[in-house]
């Protein structure tokens, strides 16, 4: 059983407040596409399937277990939400749209579990109860929406999908400094283990390594080089 009290996430404070304009002009927005957070009854209750724990019961049903990956999601959760970014207030939306095609939001002011057993069960209560509130108050940390995510994305944003096979490999400081300052800007990050992001709503699609690298690093930098950008420290 998902245990409601140890799972549920916690709303962090308000960022303060920033007499920079560019935190009320723009700010940023993060997709994270083709997420593995795929539920089922394993023994007695409800679990998020992952290659370690439940190997046996995905070959079992004819898959890879190599493909359930849900760890790399909780990583960049973690990294998008515990940056300097989002805590100077310029990060305004995250969506996640798993390979079961359930499409959630993720409020910026959400502090998700450190550890992944705790994540993945707060994943199952999110898949089952379909919103997660704050502890604190009703507001509601995470929601399942309905798709697709192109209609919650804001009006003339710019919107950037990565991949290590796209054609062109940009250095991430440069290519930001050329975003517009007044318009919102749209990240599409994979978050599974292997293949690329195939979405039609891109403007442009960049890589950012001559390397691969795992989502939460893509992040990373992409959140070094905006805050670059902004002069947050």
């Amino acid at each position: 059983a998902v245990r409601d009290a140890r799972t549920r996430a916690r709303a962090m404070e308000p960022p303060p407040p920033d007499d920079d304009a560019n935190c009320k002009d723009g700010g940023y927005v993060f997709v994270l596409e083709l997420a593995t957070l795929e539920t089922a009854k394993v023994g007695k209750g409800y679990a998020i399937l992952n290659c370690d724990d439940h190997a046996n019961f995905i070959r079992r049903h004819g898959k890879q277990p190599g493909d359930h990956r849900p760890d790399i999601c909780h990583q960049a959760l973690l990294a998008i939400l515990d940056s300097p970014l989002n805590k100077a207030g310029m990060v305004k939306a995250i969506y996640v749209n798993t390979q079961k095609n359930v499409l959630f939001r993720v409020s910026p002011k959400t502090r998700v579990p450190r550890t992944f057993k705790r994540f993945c069960g707060l994943m199952v209560q999110l898949l089952q109860k379909l919103s997660i509130r704050s502890s604190n108050g009703p507001e509601k940390l995470m929601q399942v929406v309905k798709q697709p995510v192109t209609k919650y994305l804001p009006a003339g944003a710019r919107r950037v999908g990565f991949s290590f096979s796209a054609p062109e490999v940009k250095k991430l400081p440069e290519y930001v400094k050329a975003l517009p300052e007044d318009a919102a800007v749209v990240f599409t990050i994979g978050a599974m283990a292997h293949g690329k992001v195939d979405v039609a709503y891109t403007d442009d699609f960049i890589s950012v390594s001559r390397y691969p690298l795992s989502a939460a690093c893509c992040i990373g930098r992409i959140c070094n080089a905006l805050e670059l950008k902004h002069d947050i420290v």
